[in-house]
């Protein structure tokens, strides 16, 4: 695809350029419409890959910002994140289905005492592990999923530089933060917000697919 103006020349111009420093092939690259600020890279190999931003993000993000966040999404590629995670997808799923199985039989046989085929115990045991062993699965997936993004923010300070991988997460951070000062000004009925159930903290971050901000940031500070 041609670019259609001088911010879409840079952008192209960046990704050819970080692909060259990561060693791997021209990612296709795509522009989407959205105003949110977001990127994200797939593809089946480090060299067959997709890099695509939304027009949100490449028209409001300077140039150093957008610069850290292509080096973040082209570190996607050359790693090889997309097919490590579904491979990392496709492993724990046959343990979650596995695993149940067994359950449900042992539920069947020592529970239920059924002797002949498979019961009633077998088929509510089986399905009801397979959810709670699939939400345990999905945290484990999670994890493998905070790594890779540390291991892409650190790719970006190699390719790019470390200032701007930071500087790209500092304007995420400051978008974020006006984006919930806003929904709280919005907020129409104050009383029911604060009757609103609160997750622990530590349970959102074991089904996070990202790090927090502030630790990505961190964890860049000490490269």
């Amino acid at each position: 695809t041609s670019p259609a103006n001088e911010k879409e020349q840079v952008f192209m111009q960046m990704v050819k350029r970080l692909s060259q420093k990561a060693g791997i092939a021209m990612p296709e690259v795509g522009i989407y419409q959205s105003p949110e600020l977001n990127a994200f890279a797939t593809g089946a190999s480090r060299n067959a890959a997709l890099v695509a931003v939304s027009s949100g993000l490449l028209y409001e993000m300077s140039e150093d910002e957008l610069e850290g966040v292509l080096g973040h999404e082209v570190s996607h590629a050359a790693n090889g994140d997309m097919v490590t995670l579904t491979l990392i997808q496709g492993v724990v799923n046959t343990f979650v289905f596995f695993l149940a199985e067994i359950v449900g039989f042992f539920i069947d046989r020592v529970v239920f005492k059924n002797e002949e085929g498979r019961g009633i115990g077998y088929f509510v045991g089986s399905l009801a592990f397979q959810i709670i062993f699939g939400i345990l699965a999905s945290a484990i997936v999670m994890y493998f999923s905070r790594i890779r993004e540390f291991a892409a923010d650190a790719g970006s300070a190699q390719i790019c530089s470390k200032q701007k991988m930071i500087a790209a997460l500092q304007r995420l951070k400051s978008v974020q933060e006006r984006d919930a000062l806003l929904e709280e000004e919005q907020q129409l009925q104050p009383e029911l917000a604060a009757m609103k159930i609160s997750s622990s903290q530590a349970v959102m971050k074991l089904f996070a697919s990202h790090p927090s901000l502030d630790d990505r940031i961190d964890a860049l500070r000490r490269l």
